[in-house]
């Protein structure tokens, strides 16, 4: 409670004379500020203008802050006092100061009036910096690159002298110092690999290809077991791998071991040749247990390997598999499940086009990834089910949304990889508990994807997902009816229908999704279309060539293969359908008749699958054929894969066709003819002019004669040819009548007829009759 003194207070009193109560409980309104302000004036009586500006400026502060503020005023100002004070009381001692510390005199109260304002004023002009800090960072950045630089003079230059040493040493006693030598030696031949050596450069430098050849291939194949004997390495008890830390001298060698496993994997980095980059996997595939020390290097080394795996050459990724596959097995709880997620992913991102040459690559990354997955089954079915489960939910939107993007994102090359993946990885792993209900659910996001756009163009990807059911139900041995989408084609395709096109060149089908416009109008699309047929249907039929109802699964495909029989005129398309059907037939009547001799009920299960059994190891008339075609298409299918055409591999007689020898001979026989009618060309238009003509009429009258023009001019030379012996047999008959008629105008006809197309006895005459002939050419010019 407030006392009733204090709230009588006179407003203008001192601070000086009010105790604590009244100090506090007083209000510091502008009055008592002015009080503040004479008390200021008069101790400072330099800063009055000053103050009172920064009074009017300022608001009112709390209690706190102006005790803060008052505490804070006076010490610049008290300086300045001292010092005048000084002048007083010490003269001689400030003249002193004046001359030879005048600076501490030219106090500056910048610093006492910012504190007594309580605000920051900025100055008039900015002052720039000074740059001595610039030049203290320069010179320091100068010294540690001159230190740098100091280093790098100080590196050793390896020679092919001291690799020898190094071996010879290693040999006989590898010491921690010798292997710390040649880890830094190995860490410099990486480096030029690389072009750069980094924050911490080492004291060698290979600068010689020979050096470097040498010291990596002591590294690859010595260093490691002279390292392992020195380690007295215990042997590892079954599959179990070594484990390097239990040795005394690991704690000295681990630095180095660690320096050289870092370099190593960005050696792995940097290589492009397959050769060398296989050996150095070869070289990691040894020393895993190593690796397995350190898992950060461990981490690095899987991350390279899965990019060499998916995108490096064949052997470089059979070996890159290879150091997979053992670190997985050995550390399956830590690093199993991020490599497999880690590979899908490569193998989704590789599998995007697809060739004749990039196939094989993705088969065998279909291959190792099965092999993968089944390491840990349980853990594997969490990664299946997810994957399938993506699957599916695209091609609902697909189904949902009918759009053309939403179809893009199914029938594409990474989608329809995925499921083939899926079912060999089923397929491969079967018969597991764990993994048989995801059998389901892929099979009906393959014949989901089949009907989303069942068109003639798309035929390609049908026949992909048939021959992944077809995988799919031979291995797990479950019921998948795959005929009905093989025998929807023949209604689909009209076979009687003339080909608009004909391409020699057959069309690859396990390379394609989409046919063309083009591919549809050709006769090779029916071709093949056939031939897919006939292979799909004969593998799925195949594997249920054994069962006990097999009579009643063919039933509707014999009644449609008979019906395309009737319909069908194309002799080429009949053939090899007709052939099915016999082989159907009869391995429908063998099994029946089987069959009939069993004792047991369909309801015996047990009996049943026994008797199946029976019947697979014995062999079936179908199975039997399909064992003998499957080695001739494998045959044909790998001359489709090389991009070889299939023409190839037969021997065919090369048609060669004869050069007339005729033709030479009368050229030797008419050259001086041709030449002489080269020169007089000039002065016989009007005859020139009439041999076109008659040609021309020759040529219309005759059908073999234009035949042979179109050939080019040698074709036009043998139609002289011919010509010129018909006609000679007609001048033969002319000079007959000219001896008997002796007619002055047969004659003449003769004569015009022998230059239009002279014959050899015409051309005999003419050279002994050279007046006759020049009047009979002025006569028919005249003409």
């Amino acid at each position: 409670m407030l006392s009733a003194p204090a709230l009588t207070l006179p407003l203008k009193r001192k601070l000086a004379d009010l105790n604590v109560d009244e100090f506090l409980t007083s209000a510091f309104d502008s009055e008592g500020d002015e009080d503040s302000a004479e008390e200021f004036s008069e101790k400072y009586p330099d800063k009055e203008e000053r103050a009172k500006q920064v009074k009017q400026k300022k608001p009112l502060r709390s209690k706190n802050e102006q005790n803060k503020g008052k505490t804070k005023k006076g010490k610049a100002s008290e300086h300045k006092d001292q010092l005048s004070r000084l002048k007083e009381k010490d003269p001689e001692f400030y003249r002193f100061l004046e001359d030879n510390d005048r600076k501490l005199l030219d106090f500056n109260d910048s610093d006492s009036s910012d504190e007594e304002s309580g605000a920051h004023q900025l100055p008039d002009h900015l002052e720039e910096m000074s740059g001595e800090e610039d030049h203290v960072d320069e010179g320091e950045n100068k010294e540690e690159a001159q230190k740098k630089k100091k280093k790098k003079l100080e590196q050793i230059i390896v020679t092919i002298k001291m690799v020898e040493k190094w071996k010879s040493e290693a040999k006989t006693d590898l010491r921690p110092r010798l292997f710390h030598e040649i880890a830094q030696a190995f860490k410099a031949t990486v480096a030029t690999t690389r072009g750069e050596e980094g924050d911490d450069p080492s004291k060698f430098k290979v600068v010689d290809s020979a050096v470097f050849n040498a010291l990596v291939s002591f590294c690859i194949r010595d260093l490691f077991v002279h390292l392992e004997k020195k380690l007295q390495l215990k042997p590892a008890r079954g599959t179990k791998l070594v484990n390097p830390a239990g040795s005394v001298l690991w704690k000295k060698l681990r630095l180095d071991i660690k320096m050289y496993l870092n370099s190593l994997i960005q050696l792995l980095t940097c290589l492009t040749e397959a050769t060398v980059g296989a050996a150095v996997l070869q070289h990691v595939n040894n020393i895993v247990h190593f690796f397995l020390c350190f898992p950060k290097h461990t981490r690095l080394l899987l991350k390279q390997c899965i990019v060499l795996w998916s995108s490096g050459e064949e052997t470089v990724r059979v070996v890159a598999f290879l150091v997979l596959n053992k670190i997985c097995r050995h550390r399956q709880d830590t690093y199993l499940n991020p490599v497999l997620k880690k590979m899908y992913i490569s193998y989704v991102k590789n599998s995007k086009f697809t060739s004749p040459n990039v196939l094989p690559m993705i088969n065998f990354m279909q291959r190792t990834l099965t092999e993968m997955y089944s390491l840990d089954v349980q853990a594997s079915y969490q990664h299946i089910f997810m994957y399938i489960r993506q699957l599916a939910i695209h091609l609902r939107s697909a189904m949902t949304l009918k759009k053309k993007m939403a179809y893009q994102s199914v029938y594409n090359w990474q989608y329809i990889h995925c499921l083939y993946l899926w079912c060999r990885v089923l397929s491969t792993i079967h018969p597991n508990e764990i993994l048989e209900p995801l059998i389901y659910p892929l099979v009906q996001v393959i014949t989901g994807c089949i009907r989303l756009v069942p068109t003639v163009r798309y035929l390609p990807l049908r026949f992909h997902c048939i021959r992944a059911l077809t995988l799919l139900s031979e291995s797990t041995s479950v019921f998948i009816p795959v005929l009905p989408f093989s025998l929807e084609i023949f209604q689909m395709v009209n076979f009687n229908k003339r080909p608009g096109r004909i391409s020699v060149k057959p069309i690859n089908f396990a390379v394609i999704l989409k046919l063309s416009n083009t591919n549809l109008q050709e006769k090779v699309f029916r071709d093949g279309i056939i031939e897919q047929i006939y292979d799909q249907i004969l593998e799925y039929l195949h594997s249920q060539a054994h069962f006990i109802g097999f009579p009643e699964l063919v039933l509707p495909c014999i009644l449609q293969l008979k019906s395309f029989l009737k319909e069908c005129k194309v002799s080429n398309y009949c053939k090899p359908m007709r052939q099915l059907l016999e082989k159907i037939q009869e391995n429908s009547a063998y099994i029946t008749s089987k069959r009939q001799k069993c004792t047991f009920g369909v309801a015996d299960r047990q009996a049943v699958d026994k008797w199946e059994k029976q019947m697979k190891d014995e062999g079936t008339p179908l199975t039997k054929y399909y064992s003998h075609w499957k080695k001739l298409r494998e045959k044909e299918i790998q001359l489709e894969i090389s991009g070889k055409e299939r023409m190839e591999d037969l021997n065919l007689p090369e048609i060669k066709r004869k050069k007339l020898e005729k033709k030479e001979e009368d050229k030797k026989e008419f050259k001086d003819l041709f030449d002489s009618d080269s020169d007089s060309e000039g002065g016989s238009v009007g005859l020139s002019l009439k041999e076109k003509s008659k040609a021309k009429s020759m040529e219309e009258s005759s059908d073999e004669n234009s035949e042979l023009s179109s050939e080019g001019e040698e074709g036009e030379y043998e139609v002289q040819d011919d010509e010129s012996s018909d006609l000679e047999g007609e001048s033969q008959d002319e000079d007959k009548e000219e001896e008997e008629k002796g007619d002055k105008t047969a004659v003449q006809k003769k004569q015009k007829k022998g230059v239009q197309h002279l014959s050899q006895t015409d051309l005999k005459e003419l050279a002994q009759g050279e007046d006759d002939i020049v009047q009979d050419l002025e006569f028919s010019d005249d003409e």
